[in-house]
């Protein structure tokens, strides 16, 4: 477990130089600061808007849009208002299908000031994904874009609920999906049965002051406020319900390991559907109010562009984020001298790039967190002022202030030694509620006595440094998505000539993993790569679909008839030794 924290250095390991002021107000010691703050995430606003109202909150470069937290606040007020004069409740789930745009974060804070849950939903799905989501969720609302790559939202939405050019907005009747009740389109165009935001921002006027006031007043820190599918190895993702205590507090620190102030700028290119973008991203720089720079989608010469236009002091992505920037042949023409902090994190970080980073965008802050999203999803994290790079990249840090990690014995169920391997498990304020209409899974990820296991098997050195040695679960992490095997298995299952198949993940330079299928065809089956790869197109996300496919006659059984995946995970990496 890790070493106490010491009151008057909750980091545990600054050096005496190090600079621990509160960023966020005027000055206050941090050993001064509760370690868990009670606040929802409308009063963190209220809050931030308070001290730093004229600074920049939104930014985005590439089509000079630009909100003041004043200008932020207010549109979040005007949209909370008009969900209300529709008659959204609290409790009430709002699904949000959508890249980067500039809406999506008003929206963030929106529901959550009227106690709504707002269900970011990955912008990969496709209708397969969508059809499923819908119903495990029970989304009352559903805000939804034109679409995003080859997959036409609306489209699959007036698919999904043909009834939507039928029922007069506001009467939705589904017979697929019964809770839901309304549909938004966030964008100029106009469509059949669907609001616009600037509808929902005119019916502001009808909802008072003090009603909204009001309802705000109900809402309590250990509500749920975001509810994230996450994938695993049971198949369909599950609901992880977070609280605003869990995010809003997990915000804080990780923006504080960056040492974020109001004075700083970040670069966000991340999808706000991820934690990484609307907590490691949002909650800090609303916790310490730092400028939010964002980008619709990820495109390397826009993050680029915008970090030297707005003179960005810190930036996120994931590992093949950051080498699409290095290794751009326009790299070389743009200014990164503002940097000086960031994440570099969602898998393995190879320790060249990271010194590239250090080196050539002058990130020697940058910083490197772990968790999932059910520990909401921050649980160590290397610091700003760690200046061993092979630290920042051979291990995860340490534990978040307010947060116990341990490395439990996967037998025993005892706390693991220092430096024994060991699952890597946590407690705090950062625990997420439970998996959405999942007790049973719930129980299973955390033990009776609060302990989340995270499925990674791991050990801490003497000085509390976490590294992440193996993995319990069977999951695949390709990029910084999460793949569950099971869940494209069970699809490839139903394609006709397919007899048997297991997913595995293929070590990859530059991905971390990819998925790769090897299946059993069934009698007189011909089918090849080619019709694996058409059978799953528009039907799940691209990045499920299997990079390999290969065709065995019998798979490496054990004793008792389970498929050995190791073996295959061998095998893969022979086959495709350059993946």
């Amino acid at each position: 477990m890790n070493k106490p924290f010491k009151l008057t250095d909750p980091f545990g390991t600054a050096p005496k130089t190090a600079p621990f002021t509160q960023s966020v107000s005027t000055g206050v010691p941090w050993h001064n600061l509760p370690i868990t703050r009670e606040y929802t995430l409308g009063q963190l606003l209220d809050q931030t808007i308070a001290r730093c109202g004229e600074n920049d909150a939104v930014v985005y470069a590439d089509r000079d849009y630009r909100l003041t937290w004043y200008q932020f606040g207010e549109e979040v007020d005007l949209v909370a208002k008009g969900l209300m004069a529709l008659g959204v409740k609290r409790g009430e789930k709002v699904a949000l299908w959508a890249t980067n745009v500039p809406h999506w974060v008003v929206l963030m804070f929106a529901t959550a000031k009227i106690g709504a849950i707002l269900l970011p939903l990955n912008t990969n799905y496709k209708s397969h994904e969508m059809d499923f989501a819908l119903k495990q969720s029970d989304a009352e609302n559903l805000f939804v874009i034109n679409g995003f790559r080859d997959c036409d939202y609306v489209q699959v939405i007036n698919e999904l609920v043909p009834e939507l050019k039928e029922c007069p907005r506001g009467e939705l009747k589904s017979a697929n999906y019964p809770h839901l009740k309304r549909v938004f389109f966030l964008g100029g165009e106009k469509h059949r049965g669907m609001y616009s935001l600037n509808e929902v921002k005119s019916l502001a006027c009808e909802v008072s002051q003090e009603d909204y006031l009001a309802r705000q007043a109900t809402v309590d820190v250990n509500d749920v406020v975001n509810m994230q599918y996450t994938s695993g190895t049971t198949g369909f993702p599950k609901g992880v319900q977070l609280t605003h205590r869990n995010i809003a507090n997990d915000g804080f620190w990780i923006g504080a390991c960056q040492n974020l102030t109001c004075r700083d700028r970040v670069c966000i290119p991340v999808p706000l559907f991820h934690c990484f973008g609307c907590v490691l991203g949002v909650m800090s720089c609303v916790n310490h109010g730092a400028t939010m720079v964002f980008l619709e989608k990820f495109d390397p010469v826009q993050v680029m562009n915008s970090i030297e236009r707005e003179k960005c002091t810190a930036t996120y992505g994931v590992p093949t984020m950051y080498i699409a920037m290095l290794d751009h042949p326009l790299f070389n023409r743009f200014d990164f001298r503002s940097l000086r902090t960031g994440i570099m994190s969602g898998s393995a970080c190879p320790t060249h790039r990271m010194q590239q980073a250090n080196d050539k965008m002058f990130m020697r802050e940058i910083t490197n967190p772990y968790g999932l999203t059910e520990s909401g999803p921050v649980m160590t994290m290397t610091r700003y002022f760690e200046t061993s790079i092979a630290r920042k990249c051979q291990t995860i840090g340490q534990a978040l202030p307010g947060v116990e990690v341990a490395i439990i014995d996967p037998e025993s169920g005892e706390i693991a030694p220092v430096g024994q391997d060991g699952e890597i498990c946590c407690r705090g304020f950062n625990t997420m509620k439970g998996y959405y209409k999942m007790p049973e899974q719930t129980a299973k990820c955390i033990d009776k006595n609060g302990w989340l296991h995270s499925g990674d098997i791991g050990k801490m050195d003497a000085d509390g440094y976490y590294y992440i040695t193996g993995r319990l679960k069977d999951l695949i992490i390709r990029g910084g998505e999460n793949i569950s095997p099971k869940e494209v298995e069970d699809f490839l299952g139903t394609m006709p000539g397919v007899k048997d198949v297991a997913v595995v993940g293929c070590p990859s330079k530059k991905y971390g993993e990819q998925p790769a299928a090897f299946i059993i065809r069934s009698t007189g089956s011909e089918i090849s790569e080619h019709d694996v790869a058409v059978f799953c197109k528009d039907k799940i996300s691209w990045f499920k679909i299997p990079k390999y496919v290969h065709f065995l006659d019998v798979f490496p059984m054990t004793a008792s008839q389970k498929i050995q995946k190791y073996k295959l995970r061998e095998m893969a990496a022979q086959l495709w030794p350059e993946a």
